[in-house]
């Protein structure tokens, strides 16, 4: 799926510092050393300096950065941070490896350490335009609008050909409801590279603003037209037909949107607001759920905005004190995913979900749907329904097992239909964790995952993985719930779940139904006692792991006994 970038922090663009005589062509340094080379060439020529041992002060630190370089565009940010604080201790001066460290602490959430990086680079070099980007994207996501202008202004001065740089300060001004102005900076973009699709991506937003509405639908419909499957651009012409005030067609197209790609948080964000004015409030607060919660520190500019628009009407549209279900009411949705069609099945999850859903009913759940080898659809409307019964429930609990794996730093749980031939397709043919903490997020006290799918990739052998992305064959990564959410994980990051033998039950799912049956075992305490069972039935091969906590105040228990 083709899409939009807004704005964009910039990676390894400038020359670094050449140090020693030039070697002969063809020579892996020569090559390492040389901006313009193939990327390819010259990341094979610097690996191979680098496991050879073959270089050292500077010329290391130009190989090292390049091996950042890398890193940081297949998402594997801590491995960046190391590799050029490395190359930062072999040459301090070299701003581009300070930028480059900079944008790995930007998409890890570490706003504060990205900016030192910045700045320390521009102090070393004062004329260098990327990092002020960079740091204009930050002081943008930030809100500091003015701060960003004069930024992407320095960027645009040092950097006169730098597309991103007129781009992102048309966005700014557009912001500002410097209008003109962010027309004007369009303009220069476009004698730059007429063919930018961010031009007319972002433009129509512009135009949407002014309400020239027109010259919006002309910019949004071309690219439209070009890419069919855009969703940033018929996003951004859905929030053009909302400014407008044509609420049907602004809902027409989120829909598109998240029929092309059901965790798009823009366009959940977008419909809520839709469906808000319509007064339809029970499918507003769904919609603002399903972006309002994030597993990461990290978020590109726009999908920051729609998330923090959907967390404050959601909780204005939350009643401080929830009505309508007794009070202890608990419901559940259990899920095995067995019956894959693109890969290899897996027996025991259907069995595994429906010995947890038996038990959920014997202690008590008022409510248990149970479902087993969902489609992707099916999938989400699985959610759907259970998030309508979250809301009026004191325990929502999801409890999944099947196939489920990290793609580009996001934790999916996969569907029987997904094909999954590109890495990227997770996105589309997936569902993203967030959208399960959604489901559950309504609730008034627990709100817990249980996720028994730590499984190898199973399309690992035959996706094709693009540079953008990096792909994790085993496991889920390591994930930040929000406060009073629970989600616990069958195996920690980078293990394996282990199926049952000859028919069995999986280790976990004996251990778990065994220990949720145990009277006055409190909820912490209990996950405790089955990563314990797993780990010594299993020999030590595999830790069950839990992230977050019910809220602090309240014990809670699966049976409490007398």
């Amino acid at each position: 799926m083709l899409r939009v970038v807004p704005l964009i922090s910039v990676m390894l663009v400038s020359s670094f510092a050449i140090a020693a005589a030039e070697p002969q062509a063809g020579d892996d340094l020569a090559t390492c050393r040389d901006r313009q080379a193939d990327l390819q060439a010259r990341t094979t020529a610097c690996e191979n300096l680098l496991n050879a041992d073959r270089v050292t002060g500077k010329d290391k630190a130009v190989a090292l950065s390049v091996r950042g370089n890398n890193l940081i565009n297949k998402r594997d940010y801590d491995r960046a941070i190391d590799v050029l604080s490395t190359a930062a201790g072999l040459d301090p001066d070299n701003a581009v490896i300070l930028n480059l460290r900079g944008l790995a602490y930007e998409r890890t959430g570490k706003d504060d350490l990205a900016m030192a990086d910045y700045n320390l680079a521009l102090q070393k070099r004062p004329t260098y335009g990327v990092p002020y980007n960079n740091r204009g994207v930050i002081q943008l996501r930030r809100g500091a609008l003015q701060s960003a202008l004069d930024d992407f202004s320095l960027s645009i001065k040092y950097t006169p050909k730098f597309i991103l740089g007129s781009t992102n300060r048309a966005r700014v001004r557009t912001l500002m409801k410097d209008y003109d102005g962010a027309l004007a900076d369009f303009a220069e973009a476009e004698k730059i590279d007429p063919a930018a699709q961010q031009i007319a991506g972002n433009r129509c937003t512009t135009y949407g603003m002014m309400g020239k509405y027109d010259q919006a639908f002309a910019d949004c419909n071309g690219l439209i037209e070009k890419q069919p499957r855009n969703v940033y651009a018929i996003n951004n012409r859905a929030d053009v037909y909302f400014m407008k005030g044509d609420f049907d067609a602004a809902l027409k197209d989120y829909n598109t949107a998240l029929q092309l790609n059901p965790n798009n948080i823009r366009a959940h964000s977008g419909r809520g607001q839709v469906y808000e004015r319509k007064k339809d409030l029970a499918q507003a607060r769904a919609d603002y759920r399903s972006a309002a919660y994030s597993l990461t520190k990290f978020d590109e500019l726009d999908v920051a905005r729609a998330r923090t628009i959907a967390q404050e009407r959601l909780a204005a549209l939350t009643p401080q004190t929830p009505g309508g279900a007794p009070s202890g009411r608990r419901v559940a949705l259990v899920i095995g995913n067995g019956a894959y069609k693109n890969v290899h099945a897996l027996p025991n999850p259907p069995r595994d979900s429906k010995l947890i859903a038996s038990v959920l009913k014997d202690v008590g759940f008022q409510t248990v749907i149970s479902v087993s080898d969902l489609t992707r659809d099916k999938f989400f409307d699985a959610l759907k329904t259970f998030a309508d019964e979250a809301e009026k429930a004191d325990w929502a609990v999801v409890y999944y097992a099947g196939h489920g794996f990290e793609i580009g730093g996001v934790n999916y749980l996969v569907p029987i239909d997904a094909k999954l031939a590109v890495d990227r397709d997770a996105e589309t043919q997936a569902v993203a964790l967030e959208q399960v903490i959604a489901a559950v997020g309504a609730a008034r006290k627990v709100r817990l995952v249980i996720l028994d799918a730590c499984r190898d990739n199973p399309f690992a052998p035959t996706m094709q993985h693009t540079l953008s992305l990096k792909l994790v064959d085993k496991g889920f990564s390591n994930i930040e719930p929000g406060a009073g959410f629970m989600v616990v994980y069958a195996a920690k990051h980078g293990e394996t779940a282990i199926d049952g033998d000859n028919g069995a039950d999986s280790p976990f799912s004996s251990a778990l139904a065994r220990e949720i049956k145990v009277p006055k075992v409190e909820i912490r305490k209990l996950f405790d006692i089955v990563r314990d069972d797993v780990w010594t039935v299993t020999k030590h091969e595999q830790q069950p792991f839990s992230y977050g906590s019910p809220p602090g105040r309240e014990d809670f228990y699966f049976v409490a006994g007398k």
